[in-house]
């Protein structure tokens, strides 16, 4: 049967544990960089382009939107122009935190 240890014991004696060892710092390739320009440059176009061309002229005489008449009132609606403009923002918004992960590119010491 164990046995609790006494108030005045300083109880099981701590076993001295190894620092844990240094993680390397990851090496990056230029095609990492390369990708995340990449990356960077298609979200803002995709981004612009979303935010924009909703509010256009050209959104109305589109293929789509001439496919099936009936739509053509709710491809007009404000509402979801904006939820495709809010697409946009979104991808934006993803553009400009992917440009403050660039740099992990940095070398620090």
């Amino acid at each position: 049967m164990p046995t609790s240890p006494s108030p005045e014991s300083d109880g099981p004696a701590e076993t001295a544990r190894p620092a844990p060892a240094p993680v390397p710092m990851p090496v990056y390739r230029w095609y990492h960089k390369a990708s995340a320009l990449m990356l960077v440059t298609i979200c803002v176009y995709i981004g612009l382009f979303l935010t924009v061309f909703p509010w256009t002229y050209y959104w109305d005489i589109n293929f789509f939107s001439q496919v099936v008449p009936e739509w053509h009132a709710y491809w007009g609606n404000t509402y979801l122009r904006g939820a495709v403009s809010g697409l946009g923002v979104l991808n934006l918004y993803l553009a400009l935190v992917e440009v403050f992960r660039l740099r992990r590119f940095s070398k620090r010491r």
